[in-house]
């Protein structure tokens, strides 16, 4: 098991008041329904935040960088910074019903470890950065995790610009109105290391009462944006099997995508219809388009094969029984065992040396450490949130269950970057 340097003292400790007070500040930025947020990416809300996010790194001494999908890197000098960073961070948007922590902990959290390392006076053998990873959630432009997955190669910087919300707004349009369309190259940097703290977004933690998940794997996930085809008709007269329902389409083949979810449930699979659009969607016409997305999870990646097989043939199925055609636009795919076994072991040894309880689990959310395992040694620490429940207003960590996730956090990346 790898050893964890003690270049920190074991008794230095984050700030909490300092953090909560700094976290409070995100929650007045895109309120949303009682006690959530609404800061859907590249909306006024997420260029609020990031104006207070990149004031507060500068007020840190931290020198920023923006890419041109908008990821903001923000940087504080090592002793040798020729030698890759040690990266930390998550993201600041949310979903349309978000909560206050969700990726947001992972950002302001890298900022209090600097803001702590400053009040010190310790300066790490690397350079340390802070990232914001911009569109992660997915819940205006899609695929999720979008800026990150370019970052990783996964995307073309076009083709992320060109991706489309639902008010006809595109993704480098809506970049450059808020003024963070950056003119940093995406990627083509090494890193040294990747940390990414995170709310657990299950119950696990909170139920067994632990104070940190250490992250091992990842469930496999595959996502999927599918379009139906049809022809639109009057409601009344036009006889059924003429019709080609491209709503009824679409429908039928998330019904499908969801009892694939509970044909696996058994094991912990998990299928999921998340979203689902027609034109004209309106009453007296048959809708001529929709499009569906969806995706399957298995801790199993075996499994979650199967489990995409069977999508794929419920895209056809389904447009055949309402006489349509479609065709599957895009297709995403992330998880299995992605994360680098030292740094685990190092996230596992610095909960034991703390003095935290901590139990190995896999993360079944998609997550920006996903694509950033493809180009670095990468991990996850999860801290505990009430309930598991996550992706809603209800969603709520409190102070004591933050620290300690913190606090692993600020010894195990400074481990890392004095090595």
């Amino acid at each position: 098991m790898p050893h964890t340097p003690q270049s920190l003292s074991p008794d230095t400790r984050v700030d909490t008041e300092r953090f909560s007070a700094t976290l409070a500040r995100s929650a007045e930025i895109g309120v949303g329904r009682e006690g959530g947020l609404s800061r859907l990416a590249l909306t006024d809300a997420d260029r609020e935040m990031r104006d207070v996010f990149v004031s507060w790194c500068r007020e840190a001494g931290l020198s920023v960088t923006i890419d041109r999908v908008g990821n903001i890197f923000a940087r504080r000098q090592g002793q040798d910074n020729d030698l890759p960073p040690v990266v930390m961070g998550s993201h600041l948007d949310t979903q349309a019903n978000g909560g206050r922590f969700d990726g947001i902990v992972g950002v302001l959290g890298a900022l209090e470890v600097v803001r702590r390392l400053n009040d010190i006076g310790h300066i790490t053998r690397r350079p340390i950065e802070i990232v914001n990873w911009t569109n992660e959630e997915g819940g205006r432009f899609s695929p999720p995790m979008t800026a990150s997955g370019c970052f990783a190669g996964a995307y073309p910087v076009d083709w992320v610009h060109e991706r489309p919300s639902d008010d006809g707004a595109t993704f480098g349009g809506e970049l450059a109105r808020i003024g963070y369309l950056g003119e940093a190259p995406v990627g083509e940097r090494p890193l040294d290391a990747y940390f990414e703290l995170h709310i657990e977004q299950g119950p696990i933690l909170d139920s067994e009462r632990i104070q940190i998940g250490v992250v091992t794997h990842a469930y496999t996930s595959h996502g999927f944006l599918v379009s139906f085809n049809g022809e639109t008709a009057h409601t009344g007269p036009w006889p059924m099997e003429r019709r080609k329902n491209a709503l009824v389409a679409a429908a039928r083949f998330l019904v499908a995508v969801d009892n694939i979810g509970w044909d696996f449930a058994g094991t912990g699979g998990k299928g999921t219809a998340s979203r689902l659009v027609a034109w004209p969607n309106k009453a007296g016409i048959l809708s001529d388009w929709a499009e569906a997305v969806c995706d399957v999870r298995h801790e199993d990646p075996a499994a979650a094969a199967v489990m995409a097989e069977r999508v794929i043939r419920a895209v056809s199925e389904a447009a055949a029984r309402a006489g349509c055609t479609a065709e599957i636009r895009d297709r995403w795919d992330w998880g299995g065992a992605i994360f680098d076994a030292d740094l685990v072991s190092v996230v596992r040894e610095t909960a034991r040396m703390l003095g935290y309880s901590h139990r190995d689990l896999p993360s079944q959310a998609g997550h920006d450490a996903y694509f950033l395992a493809r180009v670095c040694p990468t991990t996850m620490i999860f801290t505990p949130c009430r309930g598991g429940v996550t992706h809603n207003n209800n969603e709520f960590a409190g102070q004591e269950d933050l620290e300690p996730g913190l606090n692993v956090l600020l010894h195990s990346t400074v481990a890392r970057a004095d090595r």
